[in-house]
């Protein structure tokens, strides 16, 4: 009979984000995530065979509760998908902010990581649809993308984040609504 362990997988991805958060995504390491758990490197690598594999569940992990806060695209249409995805990047900013960017960027490295990101991405656009109203969607999803993308490579820094979500969605319902329309108010 094996000794029972003392420390979940999931206990250690919280950890690993206490690590990120507190120190920076380069300080984490198996080494480090092993230490700050009181356990073996070879019980993290019993888990994790790899910081490759740390750094994807992670990221998996981040991605479930992100796609959590969003609605499938069939269900809302465009509009309301795009209206979802900004107000979940408005409440997600601190992890987006303190836990992706080095890691992302490690994550991406990776090309069964990249297929991944990419089968994601293309899933989401595909089922948006090709009418006026998806493509005044899809340009909004992709400038909030590329915002997130920006501090990914640390450029957000320089930018209010909230405020160029405020300006991304504003110029959004204006194409979407008009000017002169009363469009409904975002949820938040």
């Amino acid at each position: 009979m094996g000794r029972k362990p003392t420390i979940s997988r999931d206990g250690l991805l919280t950890i690993a984000e206490e690590i990120v958060n507190a120190d920076g995504p380069q300080t984490l390491t198996i080494d480090a995530l092993a230490k700050a758990a009181g356990i073996s490197k070879g019980g993290v690598q019993y888990a994790f065979a790899s910081k490759d594999d740390l750094i994807r569940a992670l990221v998996d992990r981040w991605t479930t509760q992100f796609d959590a806060l969003i609605p499938d695209v069939q269900t809302v249409g465009p509009i309301g998908f795009v209206r979802a995805y900004i107000a979940a990047m408005r409440s997600s900013q601190a992890v987006i902010g303190a836990k992706m960017a080095g890691l992302m960027i490690a994550y991406m490295q990776n090309p069964k990581n990249r297929l991944s990101t990419v089968q994601w991405y293309s899933a989401i656009l595909e089922k948006m649809g090709d009418t006026q109203e998806a493509r005044t969607a899809k340009a909004a999803f992709l400038a909030v993308e590329g915002l997130f993308a920006l501090r990914i490579w640390g450029v957000e820094s320089n930018l209010d984040w909230q405020s160029q979500l405020d300006d991304i969605e504003a110029i959004f319902l204006d194409h979407t609504f008009g000017k002169d329309q009363q469009s409904p108010q975002p949820d938040r």
